[in-house]
């Protein structure tokens, strides 16, 4: 299970022919929260995760992390491409929340370094990032997952946060698509 998650500028990148194609997402906010304000914060994550979570159109029974506490982690299973898709919500100390949703193929993460075509999976990847609510990118060990940050400087974005968290179980229909490029399947 994906044990941290950091708040930064998350680059996706791949090898495209003779050039290097870069896709950054937007910036996290710069404005430390108090330990106080963090706090309050994941609380009020943790509430709206135990009310949403549940319901049908999501499905997800999330708990803190034991490694993070402002981690939380849940699995979507039951689904027509992945295994499960596994979610990790962090409450940074940045003003942001970031959602990491990563979908468990055959067993274990998509990864660029055991693709069939790693190049192909990142050309894909990127081209997800124009056309799809959430981006993609590969963390530091390779292992491919979808993404959303949001930032607090405006308060906490409850609905917005419910309108992710319905929108998880769609990344499935992705996993289909670059099935060909991760294995022989």
């Amino acid at each position: 299970m994906k044990r941290l998650i950091r708040s930064a500028i998350i680059v996706v990148s791949a090898t495209l022919g003779a050039g290097i194609a870069m896709v950054p997402t937007a910036a996290a906010a710069q404005t430390k929260e108090t330990p106080a304000e963090r706090d309050a914060t994941r609380e009020q994550l943790r509430a709206i995760l135990a009310t949403v979570g549940p319901r049908n159109d999501v499905a997800i029974t999330f708990r803190q992390s034991t490694q993070n506490p402002y981690n939380f982690v849940g699995s979507a299973t039951g689904l027509t491409n992945s295994d499960s898709l596994e979610v990790v919500i962090s409450v940074t100390e940045y003003k942001t929340l970031s959602f990491r949703i990563y979908p468990h193929y055959h067993g274990g993460y998509i990864n660029l370094g055991r693709a069939k075509n790693p190049a192909g999976l990142m050309q894909k990847l990127l081209q997800y990032n124009d056309t799809n609510f959430l981006f993609f990118g590969a963390d530091e060990t390779k292992d491919v997952f979808a993404g959303y940050t949001f930032t607090l400087e405006s308060g906490f974005p409850n609905e917005a946060v419910t309108i992710v968290l319905r929108s998880l179980r769609n990344q499935d229909k992705y996993v289909g698509e670059v099935r060909s490029l991760i294995d022989d399947k």
